[in-house]
């Protein structure tokens, strides 16, 4: 083969060899953008996962407080219940006491009927008068052996305080059965009150623990599907580097041809000294520089596509940021509660401050450390706004006019069935919520339109006149 074919398939092999050089590469910076693409829909994905997760976390945390508050409540009123258990049989006691008390009073009254009987015979067999002895025995109880005693005009003054000691008795008994029956009866009424509620605490427990275990579950599912996109992220980033590594390696093996190449040329030019030889050499000059040139032209070619890729990929995340941003305002958004009066505005300082206590809200002290139950409540939110009502549920039914439920506005009472009818009252304040002390979490806004309250609305809703 001649000098000049030599150089004629020198220079061709170095063309291809150049050629191939920038083209693999080129394929390859494509694939990486396609990734990158890929990578930067996953990363948002996994953003808004993290903030539902967030928020998930967030709503367990409240869950978590809710159901400690709950079961502090449910302790307390528990204490309460064994407290008044206990006064029960105590009121027992004194009731069985009471009656020892009682048979020991009618022995003694029975001793001075017997008394007043001899005392009448007596008086007949010492001369007395006849009529009075016939009055006396023929009572046919002791009721009316006193009455007829009382009524003989003829009674000696000793007969009298005997009537006297046994009317006294007779009053003092009754009074003492009176005052522990009364009490008795009312420590039982408190037990059924107590009970009605522990059993309304604890619906409302199982139904926050419902929800705190639905809302576990979700955070679970999201962790999941985070774990997921990340691990699938982890895999298009190791594409990416083992893409970048064949197309370092390949660019090196690819300069090492180029330079076995350039060496093989110099050997043929350098053993040829004629003009043809040197005419040959221009053209192998020549035809490099332009390899040269259309390999730096492709090299900028991939160098934007790859700028380019990175531009879309930062757009793709900055407009998912914003959208992050404007779905959380979008969440946060409250609606204004300014409009609904001094007397629902005025518990707010107690939401998340206060406990539920049966019977509380009457004293300066309760208030004081946000101790209530619901109609005390309910009495003193509405005192702050110059109104007085009574702290009972039964007599706040009547304490305005009764409109219909698809009526009412902020600040009536809505009424509930609990433990009993009508046994828990709160304000209305609009939105389908109520606020009122709940035994459950004190002082707080609950929905009457889902869940638990909804199922207790028995429609009542009353118009403070």
């Amino acid at each position: 083969m001649s000098l000049k074919k030599k150089l004629i398939v020198l220079n061709t092999t170095i063309m291809l060899g150049l050629g191939s050089a920038f083209a693999i590469p080129s394929v390859k910076a494509e694939s990486i953008t396609d990734i990158q693409s890929q990578r930067t829909g996953i990363q948002s994905d996994i953003s808004e996962a993290e903030q539902v997760i967030q928020q998930l976390k967030k709503e367990q945390s409240k869950m978590n407080a809710q159901i400690a508050q709950i079961e502090s409540a449910m302790k307390e009123n528990d204490q309460k219940i064994k407290d008044t258990k206990q006064e029960i049989k105590d009121t027992e006691k004194d009731i069985e006491s009471l009656k020892k008390e009682v048979k020991a009073l009618e022995e003694r009254i029975a001793k001075r009927e017997e008394v007043l009987k001899e005392r009448a015979l007596s008086f007949q067999e010492s001369g007395g008068d006849v009529e009075y002895l016939e009055v006396v025995l023929g009572s046919k109880s002791f009721g009316e052996f006193v009455n007829r005693v009382g009524a003989v005009a003829t009674i000696v003054e000793a007969d009298q305080q005997i009537l006297s000691e046994q009317e006294a008795d007779k009053a003092d008994l009754e009074k003492k059965q009176a005052t522990v029956e009364k009490k008795l009866q009312n420590l039982k009424d408190m037990e059924v009150e107590l009970k009605g509620m522990q059993s309304q605490i604890e619906d409302q427990k199982a139904e926050t623990v419902n929800m705190k275990a639905k809302i576990e579950k979700k955070e679970s599912e999201t962790e999941a599907l985070k774990q997921s996109l990340e691990n699938k992220d982890a895999g298009l980033e190791a594409q990416i580097a083992s893409i970048r590594e064949n197309i370092k390696k390949e660019e090196e093996r690819k300069a090492s041809e180029k330079a076995d190449l350039d060496r093989a040329a110099e050997e043929v030019n350098s053993s040829n000294a004629s003009s043809e030889e040197s005419s040959s050499s221009s053209s192998e000059e020549s035809s490099s520089s332009s390899s040269e040139a259309s390999s730096s032209s492709k090299g900028e070619a991939s160098a934007k596509s790859s700028s380019k890729a990175e531009s879309s990929s930062n757009s793709s995340k900055n407009s998912s940021a914003a959208k992050s941003a404007a779905s959380k305002t979008e969440t946060s958004s409250k609606p204004s509660s300014a409009n609904t009066g001094s007397a629902i505005t005025a518990g707010y300082k107690y939401i998340g401050n206060s406990t539920y206590k049966f019977g509380g809200g009457r004293t300066a002290s309760d208030i004081a450390n946000g101790l209530f139950d619901c109609s005390a409540f309910v009495a003193w939110a509405y005192k702050q706004a110059g109104v007085n009502l009574p702290a009972s549920t039964d007599a706040l039914k009547g304490a305005g006019r009764q409109v219909s439920s698809s009526q009412k506005q902020p600040g009536d009472l809505v009424f509930f069935n609990t433990y009993k009818t009508d046994g828990h009252v709160g304000i209305y304040v609009g939105g389908g919520k109520f606020i009122g002390s709940q035994s459950s979490t004190g002082v707080a806004i609950a929905n009457m339109d889902s869940g638990y309250w909804a199922s207790k609305f028995n429609g009542r809703v009353v118009r403070v006149n």
